[in-house]
């Protein structure tokens, strides 16, 4: 991975962006990918759109990642200073206690932490609900508090971008920071072979809401065909639930999704793109949905052929979820190389 990837990567990931409140990883985004678009444009909510102008008969091929990560929102805050609050997406209450986090309030970020009862003066350990959760500022009341974070501020972990070793990472955001960075990647590789493909490279928001930008942005582009890359559950550690999901790994290549909302065609013509170029992938089976943006993409203007690229990903939903990066750069060739010659695989419709 080149040196200015890298630091992309590590900033999208460093730089909070829960749903609703995306605007400043997109803007790092857009920062990147206008060094080699024809045009980016944004739309009125912040779903940002990468443009390669390509011949005018030539296939359109997007894609994409969302931008927004999960974590929580101001909810109250009551009469001694302690912050009550309510989820961003899926926030697992369970691995929230005892986490340092960051407010994100209108004059700058506060700390703060979750509290936990020590484990002394408790008397069971049954798994948390969002309403017994609460943030300590260190306010002495509910007046100080009120000075420093208001009723809606969004709030996310602290954790950082912790390389484990020299590919594998560790950070809150993964799902889905790497999503958006792949599609520039993949979208910059596209353009440096001079595809004749007109190729969008999409960061859409309010995925972990329910898909909301990809409704947008789907009815807007109407392109050919949609490849989003989102995160899938790796099981390849101890205690890991493996009878529940596909049998994936860290470091085994993309995740190809099969069933659903995957469109037939686009997955045989990425298994041949792998081939060709000698990229190794996983089958991931997704029978009820893919829980991604392409289930809105797909039904967002008729019925746009869309296909799910995983990211094998540890820890889901996690302040550590952990990552390869060597699946990363796999994925970007992939999808480069697919937006590249995808005329040969044009129509994309199922044969009936």
């Amino acid at each position: 991975m080149g040196s200015q990837p890298r630091d992309v990567l590590v900033s999208l990931l460093e730089t909070p962006s829960p749903s609703g409140y995306e605007t400043r990883g997109q803007r790092v985004w857009i920062d990147y990918v206008s060094q080699f678009a024809d045009e980016v444009r944004t739309d009125a909510y912040g779903n940002a759109i990468a443009v390669h102008e390509g011949d005018s008969n030539g296939p359109e091929i997007a894609l994409t990642g969302h931008a927004d990560e999960i974590g929580f929102i101001v909810r109250s805050i009551d009469d001694d200073g302690f912050l009550n609050v309510g989820r961003i997406g899926g926030s697992d209450p369970s691995v929230a206690r005892g986490q340092h986090v960051t407010v994100h309030a209108e004059d700058g970020p506060v700390e703060g932490v979750i509290g936990q009862t020590a484990i002394h003066l408790r008397e069971d350990d049954d798994e948390p609900e969002i309403s017994d959760l609460w943030i300590d500022i260190g306010a002495e009341d509910e007046e100080e508090a009120a000075e420093r974070v208001a009723v809606g501020d969004p709030i996310t972990f602290s954790s950082s971008v912790a390389w484990l070793s020299e590919t594998r990472l560790a950070a809150r955001g993964i799902d889905n920071r790497v999503g958006t960075w792949i599609a520039a990647e993949a979208f910059r590789r596209a353009v440096e072979s001079g595809t004749d493909a007109t190729v969008y490279a999409v960061s859409t928001v309010q995925e972990e809401v329910g898909t909301k930008g990809a409704k947008m942005v789907g009815f807007d582009l109407e392109p050919d065909a949609v490849v989003v890359v989102d995160v899938g559950h790796a099981v390849d550690y101890p205690s890991a639930p493996s009878e529940k999901t596909s049998q994936m790994e860290l470091g085994g290549g993309p995740a190809l999704g099969r069933g659903s909302t995957n469109h037939p065609v686009l997955f045989d013509a990425l298994q041949t793109v792998a081939d060709d170029e000698e990229i190794d992938v996983q089958v991931e089976a997704l029978g009820l949905g893919t829980g991604t943006d392409a289930d809105s993409f797909f039904t967002a203007a008729g019925a746009i052929p869309s296909q799910v690229v995983s990211v094998p990903n540890r820890y889901m939903h996690t302040p550590v979820e952990v990552v390869d990066t060597e699946d990363l750069e796999d994925i970007a060739d992939l999808l480069g190389s697919f937006a590249s010659s995808a005329h040969e695989f044009t129509p994309f419709s199922v044969n009936l």
